[in-house]
């Protein structure tokens, strides 16, 4: 079992940045991608970015590529996700998750289905 733990969120004005922090526990070897997901009220689950614990490969979707940054720090158990130049539709809650096969394998890593363990959710509030 993986138990994840995001922090970090916030509320910032538009063009702001933020850090999120996921830091991970228990059987910490397994996962090999690490990823972060958002929701907004009344959406589905979306997923942002991810990477590959074991080398440096990162992923994002179109909607992010550019602004947030996803990177790792395996001495820590710690997977990061820097927000910058943020905007209004990028509030949500951001979650955590840890999937036991590499990113892109199995169904890759775009989806809530592709990750096994997930954290509680850091709240992200951008205003305009």
């Amino acid at each position: 079992q993986v138990q994840l733990a995001e922090s970090g969120g916030g509320s910032v004005q538009a063009g702001g940045s933020l850090r999120l922090s996921c830091v991970a526990s228990g059987d910490t070897y397994f996962p090999n991608c690490m990823g972060w997901f958002r929701q907004a009220p009344g959406s589905e689950r979306e997923a942002v970015a991810a990477i590959y614990t074991l080398g440096n490969s990162s992923y994002y979707s179109d909607s992010v590529k550019g602004r947030f940054t996803i990177s790792q720090d395996n001495s820590k158990n710690t997977v990061y996700l820097l927000l910058n130049s943020l905007k209004p539709e990028d509030t949500g809650k951001y979650y955590c998750a840890a999937d036991v096969l590499p990113c892109e394998f199995g169904g890759g890593w775009s989806a809530v289905s592709d990750f096994d363990f997930w954290g509680q959710g850091t709240q992200v509030t951008v205003s305009s």
